[in-house]
């Protein structure tokens, strides 16, 4: 099953900083985040960057393998 591993205020909004989720592809493993943990998350995942094994995505529908790790990295304060 693909990773979600979440940072910053993503970690907090999930209550944990990693997850397995079972989703063929990152829009499938937000989503199924979102059920888990709530509103609060949702808002996060709507303003936060996605990294799919390491590299950036913009496509939610981009395809996900189970040993995929998806990267949830709200916006930073500071430099």
């Amino acid at each position: 099953m693909p990773t979600l591993r979440y940072f910053a205020a993503a970690a907090e909004a999930a209550g944990t900083d990693q997850e397995l989720v079972a989703a063929s592809d990152v829009a499938g493993a937000l989503a199924v985040a979102v059920q888990r943990h709530g509103p609060r998350l949702a808002h996060v995942v709507q303003h936060s960057s996605l990294l799919l094994d390491g590299r950036y995505v913009t496509d939610r529908g981009t395809a996900l393998a189970d040993a995929d790790v998806v990267e949830v990295l709200p916006p930073f304060a500071g430099g």
